[in-house]
């Protein structure tokens, strides 16, 4: 497990959050139009605040507990979105709590939220569109029946592409999630991090996560 990620400083949040949206509009997009979702896997609460100060509203955590123990540790200052693998039976503690969760992905996690969800819990799907053996994710032949099953609105899709040191090839990928979510008229894509979100937001994602271009060095 990667180390915790202490002393952070807002000065250097904002500056590599100025950067981000440089690169964003330097790309094509209008920065408006990509919401930039921090990743706070490797952020304990203390730090959190830090970000706050250095402009960042918008937090994506991975695992449902530190999400719940983060967020009453920070109050107001955020809005949240669960980024993580969805256990089933963690649905029932985030609903009401986040406000996207970014990734369902089975029928065990439709029944939950139909037993749990509300008039206003909204999701992603997560699409495993380089159909990766074992990797999280529906096959896109599998998403027309399996939003139709969804008891909650969905807004979006997510996808995770195949690791790979050029972002470049990762484009293919984002690519193809867009026509789908073009397809069944959903709005927003959840993909790009730290190593590819530029070439995402050319492909249209309008989340992006990002964990150490924000909080360590130059982006």
């Amino acid at each position: 497990m990667a180390d915790l990620i202490v002393g952070l400083s807002a000065e250097r949040v904002a500056a590599n959050l100025r950067r981000v949206r440089e690169l964003i509009s330097d790309a094509g997009r209008d920065p408006d139009e990509v919401q930039i979702l921090a990743a706070v896997k490797y952020l304990p609460a203390s730090e959190l605040p830090a970000l706050a100060r250095g402009g960042v509203t918008l937090v994506g955590e991975n695992r449902a507990q530190q999400l719940i123990a983060k967020r009453e540790a920070t109050g107001d200052l955020f809005v949240w979105d669960f980024i993580g693998a969805l256990q089933s039976r963690k649905v029932r503690d985030l609903v009401g709590r986040v406000r996207y969760i970014h990734s369902v992905d089975s029928d065990s996690a439709l029944e939950q939220l139909r037993r749990h969800g509300t008039a206003q819990t909204e999701v992603l799907v997560q699409v495993n569109v380089a159909g990766e053996a074992g990797k999280a994710g529906i096959a896109p032949r599998q998403l027309p029946a399996f939003l139709a099953r969804c008891p909650v609105r969905v807004v979006g899709l997510m996808t995770m592409p195949p690791l790979a040191s050029d972002p470049e090839r990762s484009r293919p990928h984002f690519a193809r999630l867009a026509e789908l979510a073009a397809h069944h008229g959903l709005r927003h894509l959840s993909m790009g991090t730290s190593q590819d979100f530029v070439v995402a937001a050319q492909e249209g994602a309008t989340i992006v996560r990002l964990g150490t271009t924000l909080f360590t060095g130059a982006a």
